[in-house]
């Protein structure tokens, strides 16, 4: 379990995880796509909604990936029972932190739409949306929990099996829901909700299934203790709390850019959500070699090889890049037949390409600045990590308010938002990473 300085691991480590990503941004398209075959307001609602369901689950990705930085740690040193310890606290945080998710979702979500969206149809269906949609939490999170134990031991390959169960259902459910097929109702907008739903708990049933039948609990000793144990808990919100709080800040930025886009308009919005359908598959490239990055550089200093990390980072930044390069040729080849997936309105599709082509240079910018940042999350520095998202996020904001809220620019503009937010965090990682600041951190 101790990674070595070669492409080759770094595409064994990063292909399981992209495919363990494009099959949830599959999900994610074809529930776009069925929607808007129902028209542009179920896009617009489903668009609102999902982001905020997003917020919701960045608590347990943030949990999650600073339990992925421990069990690489662990993983580096050998120490199997440290991984074990981590795990079942991991089970009680997760169990916590859903409950804590569903309570403010039922009790502060439906004063929230109120407050933020102007359209009084898509602030009721968004909010209905969410009432079922928040039930999945405690089987997504758990699950994502398992597949943080995957990737921080290199058994990334697991993590595509428990997508494919977890996406097939998702679809099929969404066809049959969605439309009334077979005999099911056809519940439009709230069927996606439900199908979601349902998808989460067959995930999780596949990853703990595979987590059993390989004996690692009796390996790793990961559930012997499910009671609380207040240093080790301590130890994981140590690494995951900035961790939270910087997902928390990242996504809420991006509700409130949503929520600025619907003030545009319903149209800007439905296209919005296209856009995030479009770009969410195609960056999964990037997103698997920064979780691919993250773990490694936990690996490397837990085998006190902290010279490698350096070597290693440029390294990912290329193979990301070329990624990249490739996406945006294919997507600016063919904008119309990708966006035609999603809609029939040609005119909804003339008023996207601007944007698309804003979203490209974006997605050659993210390839290399993601990965950099992902590097920082490696050092287990995660207080350094929340404190460049802050500097980004209001960057961010303050782009937003003025060029969206305030001057009411197209959306193509309201897009170039992203090159403030990546620009700054990639620019704030690098020169940490430089300083060299991270180096002889030590994760009990």
């Amino acid at each position: 379990m101790q990674v070595n300085l070669t492409n080759r691991q770094i595409i064994a480590i990063a292909a399981p995880i992209s495919l363990s990503l494009v099959l949830p941004q599959i999900n994610h398209m074809t529930n776009v796509a069925f929607l808007g075959h129902l028209g542009e307001f179920p896009l617009a609602a489903n668009g609102i909604a999902g982001i905020y369901y997003l917020v919701m689950y960045m608590i347990a990705y943030g949990l999650n990936n600073g339990l992925q930085v421990l069990f690489a740690r662990r993983a580096g040193e050998g120490n199997y029972a440290g991984m074990g310890r981590y795990f079942s606290n991991g089970v009680v945080l997760a169990l916590c932190f859903s409950a804590f998710a569903i309570t403010v979702t039922y009790l502060a979500a439906p004063a929230f739409f109120r407050k933020a969206l102007h359209d009084p149809a898509i602030r009721e269906a968004a909010g209905e949306f969410m009432r079922i949609r928040v039930w999945g939490l405690p089987f997504l999170m758990l699950m994502g929990l398992c597949n943080a134990f995957y990737i921080g031991t290199g058994r990334t390959r697991l993590l595509a099996v428990t997508s494919l169960f977890q996406e097939a259902t998702n679809i099929i459910l969404d066809y049959l829901l969605i439309f009334g097929k077979a005999g099911f109702p056809a519940l439009g907008l709230y069927g996606a909700a439900y199908a979601s739903v349902a998808a989460e708990i067959v995930g999780l049933t596949v990853a703990l299934t595979m987590l059993f039948a390989f004996r690692f609990p009796k390996k790793f000793h990961l559930l012997d203790r499910l009671r609380p144990d207040r240093t080790a808990v301590g130890n994981i919100l140590t690494i995951s709390a900035p961790l939270i709080m910087q997902y928390l800040f990242s996504i809420g930025s991006w509700l409130v850019f949503f929520i600025f886009i619907e003030h545009l308009g319903q149209r800007q919005l439905a296209i919005s959500n296209l856009m995030r359908s479009v770009f969410g598959l195609f960056g999964i490239f990037t997103w698997a070699l920064a979780a691919t990055c993250n773990t490694m550089v936990s690996n490397l200093i837990g085998q006190q090889r902290e010279d490698d990390v350096l070597k290693l980072v440029p390294r990912i930044v290329r193979i990301a890049f070329i990624c990249a390069v490739f996406v945006c040729l294919l997507i600016n080849l063919f904008p119309y037949q990708l966006l035609h997936i999603f809609t029939r309105d040609a005119t909804m599709i003339a008023e996207a390409l601007p944007s698309v082509r804003v979203c490209t240079a974006v997605t050659l910018l993210s390839a290399m600045t993601a990965i950099v940042f992902n590097a920082v999350t490696g050092t287990g520095n995660t207080r350094v990590n929340l404190q460049i998202e802050l500097a980004a996020v209001t960057v961010y904001l303050v782009y937003c308010w003025v060029v969206i809220e305030h001057l009411r620019m197209p959306l193509e503009w309201a897009w170039g938002s992203e090159f403030t937010y990546w620009i700054t965090m990639g620019g704030l990682a690098f020169l940490y990473l430089k300083s060299g600041k991270w180096r002889g951190k030590v994760l009990q």
